[in-house]
């Protein structure tokens, strides 16, 4: 059985550590090698809401494209995205990269664009894996983070998920 790198971004902005720790539990059926950025809370775009906290992981999937797409947006079901009465974003799960792939496949653009216009996706790759290149520009998540000029401000927050802490100490702030 081939297994596909994938980077998956997720994010809430309703009882986020709830629903975070909710779709991480998810994804360790589904996705091999599993690791996880640091959190970050950023204010949200796009949309008026409360404050987001993001993440983002990497690992390796034995689903196609198609099928791990529908797998996302079942998650994101079973967490509140898709209810009538609700009120801002429980999870949000996407698709940043699969494999090296670039263009669009079944309505869904590859790499995804917000790698390069959101800090909250950009700075956790750049962190998770630093050198792993953005296949439709070619540069390294570390380079890109280090030229980026995004005006959006993230702030690293303490998380834990099965009795781990995601975020390192030292990107912190000191008591």
């Amino acid at each position: 059985m081939s297994l596909t790198p994938i980077l998956l971004g997720l994010g809430s902005n309703i009882e986020r550590e709830v629903h975070l720790r909710a779709g991480l539990d998810a994804l360790a059926d589904m996705v091999t090698d599993m690791r996880c950025s640091p959190v970050f809370e950023s204010l949200a775009v796009g949309i008026k809401s409360g404050p987001f906290f993001n993440l983002v992981i990497a690992g390796r999937t034995a689903l196609p494209l198609p099928e791990l797409d529908r797998r996302l947006k079942f998650i994101e079901a079973d967490n509140g995205r898709y209810a009538p009465d609700r009120k801002g974003l429980p999870l949000d799960i996407d698709v940043l990269m699969y494999d090296g792939l670039v263009g669009s496949f079944d309505g869904l653009v590859l790499p995804r664009e917000e790698i390069l216009k959101n800090a909250f996706v950009l700075r956790p790759l750049a962190l998770l894996v630093p050198d792993a290149l953005h296949p439709g520009v070619q540069r390294s998540f570390s380079d890109l983070w280090r030229e980026a000029r995004i005006e959006q401000q993230l702030w690293p927050v303490a998380f834990q998920w099965r009795g781990a802490e995601l975020t390192p100490a030292d990107l912190l702030p000191s008591p």
